[in-house]
């Protein structure tokens, strides 16, 4: 399934319907949902990402991920890329499976 949003709130609206209902945060090394368990990267998978660039600003540059841990919870966390995105995500990212990579 290929989704085109054109904002990021438009993507967490759908994502959300579709049961990606945690907020993660990259804390420490690891995803923590927001409220409950924390995540290292092999109990992750990225199942989707979308980039999105503002309009008027070619430096609001950020890039959303829907992940989904080995025990079931779903949800999003959002980063910059670019010259703003975080290198520790970047580095703990690569650890994590990608759905296209299954």
């Amino acid at each position: 399934m290929t989704n085109t949003y054109k904002t990021m709130t438009e993507a967490l609206k759908d994502l959300k319907d579709r049961g990606f209902t945690s907020n993660f945060e990259f804390l420490n090394g690891a995803f923590r949902a927001v409220g409950g368990k924390t995540y290292t990267a092999e109990h992750v998978t990225i199942v989707e990402h979308h980039r999105f660039e503002g309009m008027s600003d070619p430096d609001d540059l950020s890039i959303l991920y829907a992940i989904e841990t080995d025990d079931g919870a779903k949800g999003t966390v959002a980063d910059a890329y670019g010259t703003y995105a975080s290198p520790q995500l970047g580095a703990f990212l690569k650890n994590v499976k990608m759905h296209e990579d299954l």
